[in-house]
């Protein structure tokens, strides 16, 4: 008896996710048909014209629109961001540098700074713990 392997699909808003793309910005056949796992790899592997300009200009999700402005999703929203912006949008506001976007980066630098703090607390605590069933 042979078992048939099955292809795993995944929706195109997983896909877009897992490309770190806007799906709306992706083309109709994509947005319109499944992608499975083979093809998902390689459009990693070999991106499609769509898919860089895509990259490099957007319009971009939210997560990447975060990550290049330096704060979070949820510091987005605070500052009134609630749209996929494009990469000439997210320079501008660079530029700009609205007080919203200082805070939310500040906010993120202490955020950043607490979680080093913890960790290293924790590895810490674990060394001596250890330390201390040696003995």
């Amino acid at each position: 008896m042979t078992q048939h392997q099955s292809t795993q699909t995944m929706k195109p808003a997983t896909a877009a996710k897992k490309l770190g793309v806007y799906l709306e910005a992706t083309p109709a056949e994509f947005r319109e048909g499944v992608v499975s796992r083979a093809q998902l790899t390689e459009l990693q592997a070999d991106p499609p014209q769509w898919l860089q300009d895509l990259r490099a200009n957007g319009p971009h999700p939210r997560p990447v629109v975060a990550a290049k402005l330096g704060v979070s999703i949820a510091g987005l929203a605070r500052g009134g961001v609630t749209e996929p912006l494009t990469t000439e949008q997210i320079e501008a506001l660079k530029q700009e540098q609205p007080e919203w976007l200082v805070k939310e980066r500040a906010t993120q630098a202490e955020v950043r700074t607490e979680t080093v703090r913890i960790k290293k607390k924790r590895a810490e605590e674990a060394e001596k713990a250890e330390r201390d069933t040696r003995d």
